[in-house]
C-alpha cells in the first residue's frame, strides 16, 4: 500500500541497502530527501519525475524505504494532489492575493454571525452519465450505458459559507434572466421580511457576462440595501468555495445514472440538493446541546 501511495514520487530514490551511491547521487549530488522537490525538467517541480532510465527496476532492497518517504513527505506538509488547469499568464497574482485576504476577513465575519456570506456560480448537469471513481475488483471493466446524444440542465446556485446550505435554480439556459430568477430565490431566503432579523448579505460572484449584463446590474442595484457583491478576479475559480460543491453534487448524487430526459434530470438535481442540505444540517439535539 505504501508503494502505491508513494507512486512516482519514489522513482528518484534508489535502494539504500547496498554499497555505493545511487544513480541520482552520482549524477547530480542530490540528496534522497530532495527527490520530493523535483527540479529535473522544465515543468513545475512538484510534477517533475525521474527519467525512465534512472528508475530502479531491480528487486527492492529497502522494503521500508517507500513508507519512510511517505512519512517524511507528510511531516513536510506534502499531499498527494491532482493539478488543475489554469490559463497561463491570465491571472494577476497581486489581485488574487488581495481578494483572497478580503474573503478570509468576510469568512470571519460570517463565522461570527455578523453577515451572511454566499458563494455564487453556475454549472450544468447532463442526461449523459457523470463518471466518478468507484470501488471495483482489479481488472474489472466498468461500463455505464449512455445515450448517443446528451441534454443538459443549467444550475445557478449559491452556497452559504457558514451553514453550507446550497440554493439552486435550474434552467435550460444560463442567461441573465436566469440569474435574476436566482436572485429572487435569495430574496426569499435572506432578503428583509417583517418579523425576520435581517443581516447584511455578501454575494461572491465572478465577472461572467450573465452577472454583469444591464439586466443583472439593475437587479443587483435594486437589492443594494441588503445585498453586496464581492467580485472575484478573472480566471480565479480557486477563490470560489462553490466549485468544490458542484463536483461533490455530481460525484456523490448524480454519478453513474442515465436520465431519460431533461425533466428527469431536473427532478434528480433538486432531490440531490435537498439530500445534500439534509446531510449537512446540524442535528436538532446537537443544536440544543443534548447528547444523542
Amino acid at each position: 500500500m505504501a508503494q502505491r501511495l508513494c507512486g512516482r514520487w519514489c522513482c528518484c530514490a534508489a535502494g539504500a541497502g547496498g554499497a555505493g551511491s545511487s544513480p541520482v547521487e552520482e549524477r547530480g549530488g542530490v540528496a534522497r530527501g530532495d527527490a520530493l522537490a523535483g527540479g529535473a525538467g522544465g515543468g513545475p517541480a512538484q510534477l517533475d519525475h525521474c527519467p525512465a532510465a534512472h528508475r530502479d527496476r531491480g528487486p527492492r532492497r529497502g522494503a521500508d524505504q517507500p513508507l519512510a518517504i511517505v512519512q517524511g513527505a507528510a511531516k513536510k506538509k506534502f499531499r498527494w494532489r491532482r493539478p488543475r488547469h489554469t490559463l497561463k499568464g491570465r491571472q494577476k497574482a497581486d489581485e488574487i492575493d488581495r481578494v483572497g485576504l478580503r474573503l478570509r476577513l468576510r469568512q470571519q465575519q460570517a463565522a461570527a454571525g455578523d453577515i451572511v456570506l454566499l458563494y455564487g456560480d453556475e454549472s450544468e448537469a447532463l442526461t449523459h452519465p457523470y463518471l466518478a471513481r468507484a470501488w471495483a475488483k482489479s481488472g474489472a471493466d466498468l461500463r455505464v450505458p449512455a445515450p448517443g446524444q446528451a441534454k443538459n440542465v443549467a444550475m445557478l446556485g449559491s452556497l452559504n459559507h457558514a451553514t453550507r446550505e446550497l440554493i439552486v435554480q435550474t434552467s435550460p439556459t444560463k442567461r441573465s434572466s436566469d440569474f435574476v430568477a436566482h436572485l429572487q430565490q435569495l430574496d426569499e431566503a435572506y432578503g428583509p421580511k417583517p418579523g425576520r432579523a435581517a443581516r447584511p448579505v455578501v454575494l461572491v460572484e465572478d465577472n461572467g457576462p450573465i452577472h454583469t449584463s444591464k439586466l443583472s446590474r439593475a437587479a443587483l442595484a435594486a437589492r443594494a440595501h441588503w445585498l453586496t457583491v464581492e467580485w472575484l478576479p478573472k480566471y480565479a475559480p480557486e477563490l470560489n468555495d462553490i466549485e468544490a460543491v458542484w463536483r461533490d453534487l455530481k460525484a456523490h448524487h448524480l454519478a453513474h445514472q442515465t436520465f431519460k430526459d431533461s425533466d428527469a434530470l431536473d427532478h434528480a438535481i433538486h432531490a440531490a440538493v435537498h439530500a445534500r442540505n439534509q446531510q449537512r444540517r446540524p442535528h436538532s439535539l446537537a443544536r440544543r446541546g443534548i447528547s444523542a
